[in-house]
């Protein structure tokens, strides 16, 4: 059975080693996996792509010695690349209909809920537009100190960000296997893994290529990340030409099965948030929350504590009833200046434009 079929949203995560080679764009390659992210298009799914390779490229443009570079030299080879590879992108992917965009981030900007909640925003219009996000780390001004470190990772938040279904870690191997498969013939490599116990764990080994940051051990760390928040993962090998078409076509992989669903895996998180704060609605806005609609400032009563945009605040009805939380999209102090306003007449209260909905429905676990 294809593994993608009942995926309606894929993030796919593209190595250094895949896209680069002796300093140099693989082309050929990329026209390849281009065309598979049009036809997955074509089936109706959203797309992500999580990309390495700005720092491979930019070096070799500079002309940079092979070895480890100094944190300088790496994020100036970073600047130099970035621009390479998102035309890289984008030449591949225009003559196919689609439009590209680039997003960089670095660790803070999931950390932070707030810049959190800015970057999922942003992602989820995106997708909105039918556009295919290119997501790389934030080299160029990215510190050890904010770093995702590997791509492994970044590849699970942002499946966990925009809520997918599938993650696809394009690697140089077909799989998880028992042992390095390189090194010991009599290694197995697993079909499906419904659960990553200690003993997985310890099978895991290092980095297989000069150019990965990540190993096993970091692709571990991304499924349980990912499969936590009800999104399955796949290890699948990716130098072939269009890996994806052969994944789909029964190319070897492993999957890490999924055990809740995106939506209910993010509810399930909100509603475990110690609240910041509370509004107080309506009748008439418990009733909209009712039918799965998102909180407007027009239907807010009163509002109570100190939070901040992106913080959890308890949702309660006229008569004190505790009936859901979510996160919200404006401070403790902007909610006051527009309780109980319509969306045309936030600019006015606040002096500057803002989001229409207080609480998004899909931030928000009734």
């Amino acid at each position: 059975m294809d593994p993608l079929s009942q995926a309606r949203r894929i993030v796919v995560k593209i190595g250094s080693a895949l896209l680069v080679e002796h300093g140099a764009l693989r082309a050929e390659w990329l026209a390849s996996l281009a065309a598979d992210v049009a036809a997955l298009r074509k089936a109706g799914a959203d797309v992500v792509l999580v990309s390495s390779g700005s720092i491979a490229l930019g070096r070799a443009v500079l002309g940079l010695d092979a070895a480890e570079l100094p944190l300088e030299q790496a994020q100036a080879a970073a600047a130099v690349g970035q621009i390479r590879l998102a035309r890289a992108y984008e030449e591949a992917l225009a003559p196919l209909g689609l439009t590209t965009a680039q997003v960089l981030l670095t660790l803070e900007d999931s950390a932070d809920r707030r810049r959190y909640l800015n970057s999922r925003a942003t992602l989820e219009q995106l997708l909105s537009l039918s556009v295919v996000p290119i997501v790389n780390e934030n080299d160029t001004i990215a510190t050890d100190e904010i770093r995702y470190g590997d791509n492994d990772r970044l590849a699970a938040q942002i499946a966990v960000t925009v809520g997918a279904d599938a993650l696809v870690l394009l690697s140089d191997v077909d799989g998880f296997y028992s042992a390095n498969p390189r090194a010991d013939p009599s290694a197995r490599r697993y079909a499906v893994i419904d659960e990553i116990t200690p003993a997985l764990e310890s099978m895991a080994g290092d980095a297989g290529t000069g150019l990965s940051k990540g190993g096993m051990k970091t692709k571990l760390m991304a499924a349980r990340a990912a499969t936590r928040a009800g999104c399955a993962m796949l290890i699948a090998e990716g130098h072939r030409m269009s890996p994806l078409k052969a994944l789909r076509e029964g190319a070897p992989h492993t999957l890490f099965t999924a055990t809740t669903s995106p939506q209910a895996a993010r509810k399930q998180w909100i509603a475990s948030m110690k609240p910041r704060g509370s509004v107080t609605i309506d009748a008439g806005a418990a009733a909209a929350l009712g039918r799965g609609k998102s909180l407007l400032p027009a239907g807010v009563h009163s509002v109570e504590g100190d939070f901040q945009r992106g913080d959890p605040v308890d949702i309660l009805t006229p008569d004190g009833t505790r009936l859901g939380c979510g996160l919200t999209r404006y401070s403790a102090q902007e909610a006051r200046a527009i309780r109980g306003k319509h969306s045309t007449e936030i600019e006015a209260a606040l002096g500057y434009p803002g989001r229409a909905a207080l609480i998004h429905r899909d931030d928000m676990a009734i």
